[in-house]
Formats: structure tokens, sequence, C-alpha cells
């Protein structure tokens, strides 16, 4: 195979770490990220195009004679960018790696995802779509369910969309104001579902639409504080393999739930290719579903890059040729572990412009960006999530050692990252 110039479209943790693995392939021969961010313009040339600007993206690519494309975001596929390029004829023939438009619904509308996995069996919480049409059925709904109680909205709410409720009064009021646009137009559909009790997982799938393969398994944390406390992040590190997804809990998961999701979406006719995320708990070891992505999770990237061991690009294009059965995967066997490193004040209001030091002291363990940019000569933050902190161990204490250790090298005013990840583990 000759090599290829290859795009990836994002800014973030997920987008530097996908770059990390792609550069490491022979069938690589230029990479470029758009937009990209300071520590992505180590391994690839930035272009200042916007995720969401279809015709910017276009020229981009023609301009650079790309071969494939690789979407980090869900933003553009649920916009239709794969849709855009399928349908244009300088475009066509480029392979894409990333859903159309109707399949990006499974992340795209809550609703769609639930009325997907119900008609496929797959395992889910009860639930109810409301809109302000349905209200009084969404409030009869809430009191057949036991505390707490789980909203969502319906459409992308940046992971900010859902909220758990120990008080049925207090339910029924965060209802009313989600549909009255607490979430902007995200929240004009609520899906109200039965809350349910257990340890969650991050499980990744490749698939070209026949096929797919199985990455590595991960768990993030979404919570601010340690001991899983306070307000819901981005995600603030996360730890790969899952201790608790053996051999016996994964073959539970791609025969009831991997399994199903592609020959469903075979069955629907919704042609499908690029990542599935399966948010899963595991209920008594029974895994359930409780939500689909369209990408892979940040900042689970950061560390699942980190354990595959086969050519990254060469199941990029088994995905986009459909040609993924004839495609291996190696999993590296040690753990890797992500530790997020966050602005002061995220998730709340926080301020960006500030100087990072110390980047240079990091021997042991990959340094991911995620909200950075470069100023003069100096690394500066620039979003809330700031960098990723990634590294291998015999075992995840072996693994966030060194990630903490190397943590304490770096530093931005008003800088923090949690210091208990796998507590739970």
């Amino acid at each position: 195979m000759t090599t290829m110039n290859i795009l990836i479209i994002g800014s973030g943790g997920r987008e530097h770490a996908m770059a990390w693995k792609i550069k490491q392939s022979p069938l690589l021969n230029q990479l470029f990220i758009a937009p990209g961010n300071a520590g992505t313009s180590l391994l690839g040339t930035n272009l200042q195009v916007g995720v969401s600007d279809f015709q910017g993206l276009k020229n981009a690519v023609l301009d650079n004679q790309i071969d494939l494309v690789v979407v980090g975001p869900e933003v553009p596929l649920c916009e239709g960018l794969h849709d855009f390029f399928s349908d244009d004829k300088q475009l066509k023939n480029i392979l894409f790696v990333g859903p159309h438009k109707l399949g990006a619904q499974l992340e795209g509308s809550k609703d769609f995802a639930k009325e997907f996995m119900m008609r496929h069996h797959i395992p889910t919480a009860k639930y109810l779509a409301v809109t302000s049409d349905n209200l009084n059925s969404g409030i009869a709904f809430l009191k057949t369910l036991n505390a707490p109680y789980v909203l969502k909205a319906d459409g992308l709410a940046a992971g900010k969309g859902v909220l758990i409720i120990n008080d049925l009064q207090e339910a029924e009021q965060s209802l009313k104001e989600m549909l009255n646009g607490q979430f902007g137009a995200a929240s004009s559909k609520v899906v109200i579902e039965e809350f349910l009790s257990g340890i969650e997982c991050s499980v990744f799938a490749i698939t070209d639409g026949k096929d797919y393969r199985i990455l590595p398994v991960a768990k993030d944390y979404k919570r601010i504080g340690e001991g899983d406390t306070g307000l819901n992040t981005g995600g603030m590190g996360a730890i790969s393999p899952v201790p608790f997804a053996d051999e016996i809990f994964m073959k539970k998961v791609e025969d009831r739930i991997i399994r199903p999701t592609v020959e469903g979406l075979i069955e629907d006719q919704i042609p499908y290719n690029g990542f599935i995320f399966f948010g899963l708990i595991s209920c008594g070891g029974e895994p359930m579903v409780i939500e689909y992505n369209v990408r892979m999770g940040d900042p689970e990237t950061e560390a699942v890059m980190l354990r595959i061991k086969s050519d990254f690009v060469d199941l990029l294009v088994g995905a986009a040729e459909g040609t993924l059965a004839e495609k291996p995967i190696e999993i590296d066997q040690r753990t890797a572990v992500a530790v997020m490193l966050v602005s002061g004040g995220y998730p709340g209001a926080y301020e960006k412009g500030k100087v990072i030091e110390g980047l240079d002291q990091i021997k042991s363990s990959m340094i991911f960006h995620a909200g950075t940019t470069q100023k003069g000569g100096e690394i500066c933050t620039d979003g809330g999530r700031v960098l990723a902190i990634s590294s291998y161990g015999e075992n995840i204490k072996q693994a966030l050692d060194l990630s903490y250790q190397n943590a304490c090298q770096i530093h931005f005013e008003g800088m923090y990252f949690r210091k208990d990840l796998g507590f739970d583990l």
C-alpha cells in the first residue's frame, strides 16, 4: 500500500493521542490536524479550520491531497460532515472514518438511541421521551420510578445535559426547566430514565458497517472532586484495562450489545463506519447500555491509544474501505492511565492564557494536549481540560504513580488534578 496523507479533525487530547498513534504507522506520509493544538503541531501540520467549517475542510482536503479523514468530535458528524463528503464529486472517493448523519443520531438524539436499543433488544434502562406536549405523561412516568431520577437532554449538550435528582418534586421542576430551554434546543425533548446502580466502563469498537474490532476497554472519571464528588466534567482521567470487565463480562458485552448493535444498524439500513462508544454499567455483573457515542471518548482515548499495538492506520483504512475483516488487532497487556490536569475553576468559569512550565521535564510519560495554544515561544492554557499525562505500568498503581510524579513536574496557575483515580477499582 502506498503511504497516505491523513487529516484528523478536532483539537483536543483525543485528537493528539490519535495523532501520536497514527504517527507511528509506516502507512503515513503527511499528517494534518484541523484545527489541532500546541501538542498536535509537534506531530503534524495544524490547519486553522474549524470542525464545522465544511467548505474550509473541503479546501484543506483538496489543497493538501488528503487520502484519509478521521473525525474526532461528535458535532461535525451530527451536522452531516460525512454526507457532505459523500455528496461532493471532488470528495466522495476520499476515505472517511465517522458515521453519516443518520448513524450519528445514536449520539445526537437520546430518544433515537433508546428506540434503537428497544427495537434490537439491547439491554438498557426503562425510559420515556417527553416534550412539552406530553409533560403530564412525563410526570406520571416519574412517579412510577424509584429515586434517584435521571433526566437527559435529547440533543447534544457537550456532555452536560444529564441531571440525576433525588427528590420527586425537584425532578418535576427540573423537567419543566429543561423543556423550557435550560440546555437550549438540546432539551426541547427530554428522556426520563430509570436509574441504574452499578459501576461504569467505556467499551469502544471500530466498524466498517459489517465487521467490527473491539478496542481496549477503559473507565473514565467524570466528577471534579475526589471520591467522585462535585460537578460533572468532560473527564478527569481514565484507566485501561478495567479489572471488572473480564473475559466473562466482555463476552456478555459482545454477545448482547456490540454484535446486536452492528447487526441492528444493518437491519435498519443505517450505513455506519467509524467508532462506536458504548457507555456501559455493570449491574451485578450484567452489562447494560447507558448511552452510545459515535466517536472515541475523551479522556479514554489518551489511555486506549497506548494499548493498541497493531497499526492504527491499517484499522482506520479497514473501517473506511469495508475491509475490517482482514485487519488484525493486537492489544498491549500493560495498564495505561491518563491523568487530566485542568484549569482552576473548571468546570465552572476559568481563565485561559496561563503559561505552562515543566513540559520539558517529562521523560517516562506521554503528554497529550487537550486545551493548549502556542503564544510566541510559550505554551499556554486554552481550555478547561489542559493536559493528559498518560503512562504505562504493570498494574494500575504503577501507571498512576508515574503519571502523578510527572504531573508534579508541570505547573500553571490554578492547575488541579484528581489524586484518587482508580479508587473504586
